[in-house]
């Protein structure tokens, strides 16, 4: 771990707390939005002055960092990325719902080199920085220590952008089919990256997922290693950057669960 890198979470986990801080402060209207348009207006007003929040604490830690918000949806190959999401799991947040969490990630060359998520609700953060180890609230991550598909617990998810990748939408159906009759239980308990920090704190059993999400998956993947699960795509590659499939689980249960979903 660079101490450089491993320096830089305090600062974040600064400025993520202060994000959560304001976003709890929102008033939202009682009643869910009635349609799209009128979803992002509500989100816009939370997520925009937050969004600033983040850019003021941290833009002078890393002056030549760029923000993902102002790229394509591919990271770039080189240079640095803050990858910055200050309400993950927003149809959450906007439903009234507890599973949010603000997201905080530092991409250097496509790797995740320190990340921070933050449960405002809960008044939980994890941490992680490559060589660091995985940490909530100071103190280290460990994985479930279970090891039969039918007492596990599952996460899973999908992509923001799934309507656009109708294989992912296939797969997502197919593995649920194939996993749910074998798993203790499947859920989709909101947003993606504290899904994955819950497998990696052993709440959850394992979480997987179909399609491309970097920018969801890249800093919970440094939790989830750091923390000790096997993170892989859903060939049983290591998972990096720009893979179409995310699975991560304690070692015992990895291959029972790829093995399930890929027949």
């Amino acid at each position: 771990m660079s101490p450089a890198d491993s320096q830089l979470l305090e600062p974040m986990t600064e400025a993520v707390h202060a994000v959560g801080a304001l976003v709890r402060t929102f008033d939202l209207p009682p009643e869910p939005a009635r349609d799209r348009e009128e979803f992002l207006h509500r989100f816009s007003a939370v997520d925009e002055p937050a969004l600033a929040l983040l850019h003021e604490r941290l833009g002078p830690l890393r002056p030549g960092a760029v923000w993902a918000d102002e790229l394509d949806t591919r990271l770039p190959g080189d240079g640095e990325v803050w990858i910055a999401d200050a309400v993950d799991g927003a149809v959450q947040f906007l439903q009234g719902l507890p599973q949010w969490c603000v997201s905080l990630t530092l991409v250097r060359e496509r790797r995740a080199v320190a990340t921070v998520l933050h449960h405002p609700l809960l008044g939980e953060t994890c941490v992680a920085a490559p060589g660091g180890g995985a940490l909530r609230d100071g103190r280290p991550m460990r994985p479930s220590g279970k090891r039969t598909l039918d007492a596990a617990l599952l996460g899973t998810s999908q992509p923001p952008g799934v309507a656009r990748e109708p294989e992912a939408v296939r797969g997502a159906g197919r593995s649920l089919s194939a996993l749910l009759p074998k798993a203790g239980a499947v859920r989709d308990l909101g947003a993606t990256s504290w899904q994955i920090a819950d497998t990696a704190a052993g709440r959850l059993d394992g979480f997987w997922q179909y399609g491309t999400d970097d920018a969801n998956l890249i800093g919970p993947a440094l939790i989830a290693a750091e923390a000790g699960l096997t993170v892989t795509d859903l060939a049983g590659r290591p998972w990096r950057a720009g893979a179409d499939g995310f699975l991560a689980a304690p070692q015992p249960l990895h291959p029972l669960i790829l093995d399930t979903i890929l027949g």
